[in-house]
Parts: structure tokens; sequence; C-alpha cells
């Protein structure tokens, strides 16, 4: 558990969950709702017209990360359940969590030790140990996330393009295709989940923003299951900062620019590269970094993000960049408006600065 809590407070958003893609809402992609906050006040506008808030030598971090599908019907002697297989451990094994059934709506923390479950296409998971340990869930009691050992006939990747679903939680109203799950930045599979601060962008409004001097500067981070809430740390996870992109960001910050994150996810990226001087340097492997007060932003400016439900442990990386009093402002004037929550949902842009 953290130690440190958000000092953002909000009522429950569960009445504003985007249950489905905005397609399918009669929205494009890069049409979502956008809030602008900054110290000079709360603007509303749409995600297209991001490029107005920024100015040429602006810098934006986007994660490569593509989504792999992770979600598959299992059977626990008989009982159906829903299993979430996400990272790739060091060692081979897998980050699983045992949720319920039909529809993933709340963990199950009963698992045990050794406990087999049975997946379609004769898969088969074995659980090895609570992760990262023991009473590793949001009530202390039991274990949301194991490691577990994952047999299939054949690759494991190619049995998940096979079988599996995108992962979803039960406050979506149906499955949708990976492709739902995709932004237009997916290089790299490995994510569990869609980096989903990246969803709204369209190539039209990349042309846009590259013809305006805006940058882009990639970074690859796969990530985990974004479920924790209540105080829950997130769980390591795999990054790279390439020599490229450490040498852009190094570059447009000396010359003024700003640096602007899209996501949680390219920030812990690019902060897990950062140097004590605000420097960033080329990194790869898994990082452990939880961003809050205790360990401050070092590079990042600003943040484009999605809404995250009260007591979330991202907030404390959203209050590290935005500042607390921002933040707050900001998920006030959200709730106020009823922007919409969760990986489909609207966006925000938070900016240090106006």
């Amino acid at each position: 558990m953290l130690a440190a809590r958000p000092y953002t407070h909000f009522s429950s958003p569960d009445d504003r969950t985007a249950t489905e893609p905005p397609e399918l809402r009669g929205v494009q992609r890069d049409a979502v709702r956008l809030m602008i906050a900054t110290p000079a006040g709360i603007q509303h506008t749409i995600f297209f017209c991001l490029a107005e808030h920024l100015r040429a030598g602006d810098v934006l971090v986007v994660n490569t990360s593509a989504t792999m599908p992770g979600q598959l019907d299992g059977s626990r002697n008989g009982v159906p359940v829903i299993v979430h297989i996400a990272n790739r451990l060091p060692d081979g094994t897998r980050v699983v969590e045992l949720r319920s059934a039909p529809d993933a709506a709340t963990p199950m923390l009963d698992g045990r030790v050794r406990e087999q479950i049975d997946l379609p296409g004769d898969g088969l998971i074995e659980l090895i140990a609570p992760y990262p340990k023991s009473g590793s869930s949001p009530t202390g009691f039991g274990s949301r996330l194991w490691r577990a050992r994952v047999s299939t006939p054949g690759k494991l990747s190619r049995y998940l393009c096979e079988q599996a679903r995108p992962i979803g939680y039960g406050y979506l109203s149906a499955s949708f295709p990976i492709s739902a799950y995709q932004t237009i930045f997916a290089l790299h599979p490995g994510s569990a989940e869609m980096p989903s601060a990246g969803r709204p962008f369209s190539a039209e409004l990349v042309t846009r923003l590259v013809a305006q001097g805006v940058i882009f500067a990639p970074v690859t981070l796969h990530t985990g299951l974004s479920s924790q809430d209540a105080g829950e740390a997130p769980q390591p996870e795999w990054f790279e900062v390439t020599e490229a992109t450490a040498d852009v960001i190094n570059s447009s910050q000396a010359r003024g620019g700003r640096v602007i994150a899209v996501g949680t996810t390219a920030t812990r990226a690019v902060e897990s590269a950062a140097q004590p001087d605000g420097t960033v340097a080329a990194a790869t492997g898994w990082t452990d970094l939880v961003i809050s007060p205790d360990r401050p932003v070092r590079v990042v400016d600003g943040l484009i993000t999605g809404w995250h439900n009260p007591e979330a442990s991202h907030l404390l990386l959203v209050e590290s960049v935005g500042g607390a009093e921002l933040t707050q402002h900001a998920y006030d004037a959200a709730v106020a408006e009823h922007y919409l929550w969760h990986e489909f949902g609207d966006s925000c842009l938070l900016l240090k600065e106006p």
C-alpha cells in the first residue's frame, strides 16, 4: 500500500462512465471532450483542438506500446472465472488476475498457491505466489494479483491472439475488438491494457501538430493491469527510452520547449530515465517508480490524461505534474460538466503554465 494519499477528492463518477468506444456513440476519436486546465483557468473544447493550446518546440512524449488481448474465460473446478493475463516477468512467468464471471466486475481474492485454472483451447494456469507479495489487494485481505505459470499449446502470444479478447471490466457494455484498444502510436506489442491517453489522437491531428512545430518523442512502456484503486501502488512495468528520444527532450528543454507526456504511462517511462538535474538519459528495463510528492516529476511540464477514480494512485502522479490545487479544480470541473471516465472517455490537458 502507498503511504501517501491523493489530495484530490471528488464524488464517484460511476454514472459518468464511458461504457463503449466513442465511435459507437457517434463521436470520432479526436472529437471527445478535452479540458484545458492551467493556473489561468479552465477551458472546454474537443481533442482535435489540442493544437491551439500547444506551441512550436513543445514535445509530446507518446507511448508506442501496443495492446495485447489478455482476457479469457477460465474454470475453477467447473465454476466460471475471468482470467486476466498481463506482464511477462523476467523468469518467464506471468502476472495474472482472477475476476468474477461473466463481466470481470470484481476481483476474486481467494486464490491458492498451486491452484490450477483451466483455460479454453487446452490452456492451463497454475498460481505460484501472490504478486508482488501476500495481501496485495485493495482490502489487504487475499491477493488480487498472482505470479503464475501459463501453459498453452504453442507460443503464448499466438494462443492469446486466437483465444483471448482485450481486457475489460464490468462497466463496459460489451466486449470490443482489439482494434478499439490500439492507439495510432502502437508499434510494440506488450501492454495488458491500452495506454488510453493516446487514443484520441488521429492521423489528421498528428499531421496538424507536426506542421505547427510540435515534436513527438516516442517511448515504450508495457502497461500492467490498471484496475488498482484505494491506494494500491502501480506494479513494476517494462520500459524503454532511447538515446534519440532523450536527445530530443534535452534539446527542446534547452530551447525553452515544454515536455508534455501523453498519459501516466509515458510520464512513468520518461521520469524513470530522468536524471537528478532534470535531463533524460537513455534507459531500459523494469521500473517500479511511483511518482508522488515524495518523488515529484523532474522532466514533465504537462500531462494529457483521462480521468481516474477517487483514491487511485495515478492521482498522485497527476498532482505531481499539475499541482494539487489545479488537479482539484480540474476534477471539480469534470464532475460538474459531466465528463466521461475510463479508457473510452474524455481527456484533460494539465499545464503548469498557461
